[in-house]
């Protein structure tokens, strides 16, 4: 009677492709998307400028750093949504009176 084989392959996933841990990449990326999510909401409102200004700037840098250092797709993904979300909120911030409230 023959024998099957079976041969255990890993589990392929799109997104984390190397199954090591990253801490300080899931930080980073967790801060860009909280810091996008503020600038964004803030930026709808005209007397919160301060707000969405400086949260969008630290999230655009917070961002590009992650991105910097990102390895996986996994993680490059929402560090891009949180960037793009800072980013709309910075500009409008910057568009209702700017970082320093239109000194």
């Amino acid at each position: 009677m023959a024998q099957t084989v079976r041969t255990t392959r890993p589990r392929v996933s799109l997104l984390a492709t190397d199954g090591r841990p990253h801490p300080l990449q899931d930080t980073l990326v967790a801060v860009t998307v909280a810091l996008g999510v503020i600038a964004f909401v803030t930026a709808m409102f005209h007397s919160l400028h301060l707000l969405s200004s400086w949260a969008g700037l630290i999230g655009i840098l917070t961002g590009a750093y992650g991105q910097y250092i990102s390895v996986t797709t996994r993680e490059r993904f929402p560090l891009i949504l949180g960037i793009g979300a800072s980013a709309i909120g910075f500009y409008l911030g910057m568009a209702h009176g700017g970082l320093f409230g239109g000194l």
